[in-house]
């Protein structure tokens, strides 16, 4: 799949109709759009994304949907996407175009039953009517399957899954957060995507329907009475449900507010260092970023040990940790011994008729060969008894394979590096504390004057944005303990629920339709956990092999180790001794290149063809890696690569040299009265017109 053509029309600022048209050379997969800051790079790339997904689009990045939120709504957010010089004329009466749009064109596209060519996707806004529109076309004109499946469906089905649409297109520099991801929510969020790269997803949702299925099947078995309470029992877990969310939607909103009044704050101390005139502003810039620094760091420990606070539970449980992990060592080895017990056995049989037949030949005292007979099998099943000799256990709790293993990842965990790892983050977080109390403290020293009335002003506004934040941090904090009671109360609840439908008494008919879908289940599970292991090692391998393609330093990481837990895919980074590389210790150099070299694996095991837009490339790399980049990296991620560099900053001329041979096609971004358009630009000259437009803004 390629992309042919993009076309915006009014689209942030870009004013007017700019179209950029894609030379597709299978030798030369590589396109440049270049452009000073501010000049609408990084809004190029976010139009591609609100063409194919719209109001979805949060569903993309987290970032959408903040944006949206900070607008007051989709509505609002739209209306901020049209260009401002374009929006002021149609509300003067100036012009009639009240459009902004964004088109984009593919060829090359597989889709089923549907033979074509070329298909369009332009999705537009109107500011007269206030509506937004969604057309797709194929080969040029509307198809009834598009209009029958849906226009969104359409798009996330046969051309690009939204939830791994940040693979394709992506900030180089912010990427880094892949390998930043540390909580739960987080990990779990990345791993819906890593589902959906690696072809995980469908087996998920036909689970989903299967489970589905199940619980209508023996719902429809209950009598009359039971029916009367089932409903009961269900709208109590839609209602903990509702509540989950609703708490959810309050903490976000009220870390909204916290931001925006933290800024308000940091703005009023600025203006009473000022006042109190007691030190400069660069001294003043230094103090707030090293505030920030620290303000970070202590974020870092403090979700560190969040998530280490996860395992403190069975730390605490101590002995009761030990005797759990020795009931699944045994339950897990005896469960392996009575698999080969039958064949031991029939070994040992087949072992004593040969030794008969063998001793028969050699020794003719047949009074003798009973006795050495004899002697040979008591001691094969005295060492027999004495394997079995462990004492005999009851089966408790019945792990399956990959939970023990899960398990016992844990509990070798807390008995190695748990205590170590926990004391260092625990020594980090006092340090960085008393750090950024020092720093807090020398800000505060130059606060105004006493008798300055506008000091006086200022501080008593802060001080009260101070204590409005502290009330706020303190509700946020009443409503995430509230949110843990909610979880386990809706936990509790499911399980309530699914003990009450075992009571009900399914009709023959279904029973057979329950068995079969219960026989598929167990089938899709068994299925589910060959592909995850099979796609965990493909991953490990890619991963690793991207890595040592881009990294200079060959034996910095051995080796990629990929978890999976349940719901939770983590990637491990391990040294040459197998040793855990924390990935807050790398540099932010080598986090960009860490998921650089995932996002390469994870294009690659998915399968998907699809061009990759990339934001802001070479941005935190040396000069080594980045000559890696751009030649084991743009030229093999895709057959269609657009970079959006700043140039002699993220691209120098040396580097552009280096890439050149792979570089089809160049476009400048100018910026014009009214905002920006895009102009084609020989390969050859790209920059020597950027330095004459550089010459331009320099006078």
């Amino acid at each position: 799949m390629k992309i042919e053509k993009i076309r915006l029309h009014n689209y942030r600022i870009y004013q007017g109709e700019n179209n950029v048209l894609f030379s597709n050379n299978s030798e030369k997969n590589i396109s440049l759009i270049a452009g000073k800051n501010g000049f609408g790079k990084t809004s190029f790339l976010s139009s591609l994304i609100y063409a194919f997904y719209g109001k979805l689009m949060v569903q993309v990045e987290e970032k959408f949907k903040k944006d949206i939120k900070n607008k007051g709504g989709y509505d609002n957010y739209l209306k901020s996407l049209f260009n401002r010089n374009a929006r002021k004329k149609f509300e003067e009466g100036l012009s009639e175009d009240s459009v902004f749009s964004v088109e984009v064109e593919l060829s090359d596209l597989m889709i089923p039953s549907i033979p074509c060519k070329t298909v369009t996707i332009k999705r537009s806004f109107d500011l007269k009517t206030n509506d937004e529109s969604l057309l797709i076309l194929i080969d040029g004109d509307e198809n009834e399957l598009t209009k029958d499946v849906g226009y969104e469906v359409f798009i996330n089905d046969f051309i690009l899954p939204r939830e791994i649409a940040k693979f394709f297109f992506f900030d180089a520099e912010k990427i880094v957060s892949l390998a930043e991801a540390r909580s739960r929510s987080e990990l779990r969020s990345l791993s819906r995507a890593y589902s959906e790269v690696l072809g995980i997803k469908k087996y998920e949702e036909l689970k989903l329907n299967l489970e589905t299925l199940l619980a209508k099947l023996r719902r429809k078995g209950a009598t009359t009475y039971q029916k009367s309470e089932l409903q009961d029992l269900i709208e109590k877990d839609r209602e903990l449900q509702k509540l989950v969310e609703h708490n959810k939607s309050e903490q976000e909103s009220i870390a909204l507010r916290i931001n925006n009044l933290q800024l308000r704050s940091d703005t009023l101390q600025e203006s009473l260092i000022r006042e109190g005139n007691s030190i400069t502003l660069d001294e003043l810039k230094n103090l707030k970023t090293r505030k920030n620094d620290l303000q970070l760091e202590l974020k870092k420990s403090k979700d560190e040990l969040k998530k280490l606070l996860d395992v403190a539970p069975f730390v605490i449980a101590g002995k009761k940790t030990t005797l759990l992990y020795e009931q699944l060592s045994y339950e897990h080895d005896s469960s392996k011994q009575e698999q080969y017990k039958e064949e031991l056995e029939a070994e040992l049989s087949n072992f004593s008729k040969i030794l008969s037949e063998k001793l028969s030949s050699i020794i003719k005292d047949d009074h003798l060969q009973k006795e050495i007979i004899g002697t040979v099998g008591e001691t094969l099943n005295s060492r027999y008894k004495k394997n079995k000799s462990v004492e005999k256990r009851d089966t408790m709790l019945d792990f399956s394979d990959e939970q023990y293993r899960g398990f016992k990842a844990l509990y070798d965990n807390i008995r190695s590096s748990f205590v170590s790892h926990f004391n260092s983050i625990v020594k980090n977080e006092r340090t960085t504390k008393a750090l950024l109390n020092r720093t807090s403290n020398k800000i505060k020293q130059g606060e105004a004057r006493q008798n300055n009335q506008l000091a006086k002003q200022f501080r008593r506004e802060k001080e009260e944005i101070e204590k409005e934040i502290s009330s706020l941090s303190q509700k946020k904090n009443e409503l995430t303990l509230a949110l843990g009671v909610l979880n386990s109360n809706s936990s509790s609840h499911k399980r309530i629920l699914s003990e009450y439908e075992k009571n009900f008494k399914i009709g023959e008919t279904d029973l057979k339709k329950y068995d079969l879908t219960k026989q598929l289940l167990e089938k899709i599970n068994l299925l589910m956990g060959r592909i995850k292991e099979e796609k965990k090692y493909s991953l490990q391998h890619a991963i690793q092999r991207n890595l040592k393609q881009l990294m200079h330093k060959k034996e910095f990481i051995a080796s990629v180790r990929v978890q999976i837990l349940e719901d939770i895919m983590d990637v491990e980074l391990l040294d040459s001794n197998g040793n855990i590389i924390d990935k807050d210790e790398l540099s932010k150099g080598e986090q960009q290149l860490y998921a650089t070299a995932l996002l390469k694996a994870l294009v690659d095991e998915s399968g998907i063809k699809f061009p990759v837009f990339i934001d802001s490339p070479l941005q935190k790399f040396d000069v080594e890696h980045s000559v890696r980049i751009i030649e084991e990296f743009y030229p093999r991620v895709s057959e269609q690569v657009v970079l959006f560099p700043l140039l002699e900053k993220e691209l120098s001329y040396k580097e552009f040299q280096l890439l050149k041979p792979n570089i089809n096609k160049t476009y400048l971004i100018k910026n014009v009265t009214g905002g920006s358009v895009v102009k084609n630009c020989p390969v050859h000259k790209l920059f020597d017109e950027f330095k004459i437009e550089d010459d331009v803004y320099a006078h």
